[in-house]
C-alpha cells in the first residue's frame, strides 16, 4: 500500500480554544498559514543491474577450460569458458557433407518420336505397273480409247502421288504434336524437381550455419563488461532439438545435432568447473553489468498518475539501516501487476544514486536483488497556503473546512494541491490568517457557535 508523508509547515500557528490539562477540548481551532508542503508517495522497490545476461552451453561436452572466478570482473570480448564438444564437431561434419549431396542434379527432357515410312520401294514397284500400263495402252489403235486410257493412268498415277506426300505430312504433324506435349510434361517436372533441390540445398546451408554458429558459441565470451557469476552444470547427456531438425530431412542425415542455447537452465548440479560435463542449455556463467545500478519499485494506481520522469526520491535498504540513497525515475511502465490484495500496481524504473549515513559518512553499494523502499517526491510547494490534513473533511468528491467566521461555523469548500501526511496545500477556498477547525471537524455543524 501506497503511504505519503509531508513537511509540515513552519508558518502554520495552531491556537487551541478551551483547552485544559485535566479534558482536552472535543474541537481545536488553528490558523491557516503559509509554508513548504511536499507530497511522498512510498512504493517497494527491488535493485537491479544495468545488465545481466546468463551464458549457457550451446551443446552436450565438457568443460576444457575456465578462465575466469567467481566474483571476477571482466571486460566486454573476453573469453571466459571453453567447451569440448566432440558432438558437435562431428555434427558440423556431418552437415558439411549433407551440403554437398544436395547440389542440384541435371534433368533431361526425353525425345520421342514416330518413325517414318519408307515407301520408295513400293513407289518403284508401282511406278513400274504404271509404265507397263502405259506401254500396254499406246498399243490400242482406236484413238478415242488410247487417249481414254492414257488419262486414266495419269490420273492413277497422280492420286498415288498426292497419297504419299500426306502420309508423310501426317507423320510430320503427329512427331510435332508429341513433342509438344512432352515437353510440357517434361518441363513441368523439371521445373518441380529444380525447386525441390532448390528447397533442399538452401535447409542444408542453413544447417551447416547452425552448426557453425554452435561450435563457435563452445567459446563462451563476455558480452558486456560485468562481474562474473558461475553457474551450475546438470551433467546430462541429453541435447535439445535445434539444427538436428534441419539436418535429420537431409540425404544421409540420420543423427542429431545439439540444440542452440535455451532458455531455461539448471538449477542445481556440480559447480562450473574444468572437467565437468556440461548439456545443452546449462548454465555456465552470468555476467552483471553493475556499471550502473537501478531500481524498480512498484507504485499504487492510485498514486502512478502523479509519477513522473525526473521525479527525485530518497531511497532507505533494509540491508543498510540509516542510510538513504539517492534516486531518479526514468521509465514509468504501463503494464499492471495485480497485488495481493486485490490491488494494481504499476513498474517505475529509476537510476540509484550514491547513499549517505545520518552523519553524512558514504554509505556501501548495494547489490543487485537487495530490497528497498523509494519515497518519490510527486508534488512540491515551497510557499504554499497550508492547513493542517486533520482540518479537511470528505464530502463526497468534496473536501470541506470548517472556518470561523463571527464566532460561527462556516462551510468552506476547498481545493487540495500537494498533500503531506500532516499538511495540505489549499489551492483554494481558504486565505492565510483564517481561523479553522483543526480537531473535531467531523463533529461540527454549519452555524455552530466555536468560542
Amino acid at each position: 500500500m501506497t503511504l505519503r508523508r509531508g513537511i509540515a509547515p513552519l508558518l502554520v500557528l495552531f491556537v487551541l480554544t478551551g483547552c485544559s490539562s485535566e479534558s482536552p477540548p472535543a474541537v481545536q481551532v488553528g490558523e491557516v498559514g503559509r509554508g513548504p508542503v511536499t507530497e511522498v508517495v512510498e512504493a517497494p522497490a527491488t535493485i537491479g543491474a544495468r545488465a545481466s545476461a546468463t551464458l549457457r552451453s550451446p551443446a552436450q561436452g565438457t568443460v576444457a577450460k575456465l578462465y575466469v572466478r567467481e566474483g571476477d570482473r571482466v571486460r566486454k570480448g573476453q573469453i571466459l569458458v571453453r567447451i569440448s564438444s566432440p558432438q558437435a564437431q562431428s555434427q558440423l561434419r556431418q552437415a558439411r557433407q549433407a551440403s554437398k549431396a544436395a547440389t542440384p542434379a541435371s534433368f533431361g527432357t526425353p525425345e520421342v518420336r514416330l518413325p517414318s515410312f519408307d515407301t520408295r520401294a513400293f513407289d518403284r514397284k508401282v511406278a513400274a505397273h504404271f509404265a507397263r500400263a502405259r506401254k500396254e495402252a499406246k498399243k490400242v489403235e482406236d484413238p478415242k480409247t488410247r487417249w481414254q486410257l492414257l488419262n486414266a493412268i495419269d490420273l492413277a498415277q497422280a492420286q498415288h502421288k498426292a497419297q504419299t506426300r500426306a502420309l508423310a505430312s501426317i507423320t510430320a504433324q503427329l512427331n510435332r504434336s508429341i513433342s509438344g506435349l512432352m515437353a510440357g510434361v517434361t518441363g513441368g517436372l523439371s521445373r518441380s524437381m529444380a525447386s525441390l533441390q532448390a528447397a533442399s540445398k538452401s535447409q542444408a546451408k542453413a544447417a551447416v550455419k547452425a552448426a557453425e554458429s554452435t561450435v563457435r558459441s563452445l567459446t563462451i565470451k563476455a558480452p558486456f563488461g560485468g562481474v562474473v557469476t558461475l553457474g551450475r552444470a546438470s551433467g546430462g547427456g541429453g541435447a535439445g532439438s535445434g539444427v538436428e531438425g534441419l539436418l535429420s530431412r537431409l540425404p544421409g542425415g540420420g543423427q542429431q545435432l545439439p540444440s542452440l542455447p535455451s532458455t531455461g537452465g539448471s538449477t542445481s548440479g556440480s559447480p562450473v568447473v574444468a572437467g565437468v560435463p556440461v548439456s545443452a542449455g546449462d548454465s555456465i556463467v552470468t555476467v552483471t553489468d553493475v556499471s550502473e545500478l537501478t531500481l524498480d519499485a512498484d507504485v499504487d494506481e492510485t498514486d502512478v498518475l502523479l509519477v513522473k520522469k525526473g521525479v527525485r526520491a530518497g531511497v532507505e535498504l533494509d540491508a543498510v539501516p540509516g542510510a538513504t540513497y539517492t534516486a531518479v525515475v526514468t521509465g514509468i511502465g504501463v503494464t499492471p501487476m495485480e497485488g495481493t490484495t486485490g490491488g494494481v500496481s504499476y513498474p517505475v524504473r529509476l537510476t540509484l544514486g550514491p547513499g549517505a549515513f545520518d552523519d553524512g559518512s558514504k554509505a556501501p553499494t548495494p547489490k543487485p536483488g537487495m530490497s528497498a523502499v523509494a519515497r518519490l517526491t510527486v508534488r512540491e510547494s515551497p510557499s504554499a497556503v497550508s492547513a493542517p490534513a486533520s482540518a479537511i473533511v470528505s464530502s463526497g468528491r468534496e473536501s470541506v473546512v470548517w472556518a470561523i467566521r463571527n464566532g460561527a461555523a462556516e462551510r468552506r469548500v476547498v481545493k487540495l494541491g500537494a498533500q503531506g501526511d500532516a499538511v495540505v496545500e489549499v489551492l483554494s477556498g481558504l486565505s492565510v490568517g483564517d481561523r479553522i477547525v483543526v480537531k473535531g471537524a467531523d463533529s461540527v455543524r454549519q452555524g455552530q457557535r466555536i468560542p
